[in-house]
């Protein structure tokens, strides 16, 4: 003797196997649709694969960052490194300084290259004796040479990309 209870479920049972909405497509074991699993597991991998490839981005440009940083950073100190040359050139040239001492004849000679395209530009004028020369020649080589710097570094700041002083 069967219980009401059984006879329910071997009916719902059957309904479901009958039932051609529950059946896979095919005759096949398979499901039609992915199941919860399987479909959080390709939202998982998808995921994955996304932050993998915004952290190869973010690293790709870090290292870009980095290379033009050291570019910005180089430029800055020799441009810097000039601009301190020729400041103190000028200085020796103006204090009446003894071009035969070692350390005046060093700077002489070192910065001589850096103001040699702009040494004819003015006449560079002097005291009543013409032992102190103020050169003016040297006040411009430091103007020009600083823009240049400026010029250069702002075409790194360009190379870097419009976001670059966010960071």
């Amino acid at each position: 003797v069967e219980s009401s209870e059984s006879v329910v479920r071997y009916d719902s049972l059957c309904f479901s196997l009958n039932n051609p909405m529950n059946q896979p497509p095919n005759g096949t074991n398979r499901p039609q649709y992915p199941s919860d699993a399987e479909q959080l597991r390709q939202l998982q991998e998808a995921q994955e694969i996304r932050r993998l490839k915004q952290e190869a981005q973010q690293l790709q440009t870090a290292n870009r960052d980095r290379a033009l940083g050291w570019m910005r950073n180089s430029i800055i100190l020799l441009v810097g490194a000039l601009e301190i040359l020729l400041a103190i050139r000028f200085l020796l040239r103006i204090s009446l300084a003894n071009l035969d001492n070692t350390f005046a004849s060093f700077i002489m000679n070192l910065s001589a290259p850096f103001v040699t395209p702009f040494s004819t530009l003015f006449i560079s004028p002097t005291n009543a004796d013409a032992t102190r020369i103020f050169d003016l020649n040297i006040l411009v080589a430091m103007a020009i040479y600083g823009l240049l710097g400026g010029l250069a570094i702002a075409l790194v700041h360009y190379f870097q990309g419009p976001d670059a002083t966010r960071r």
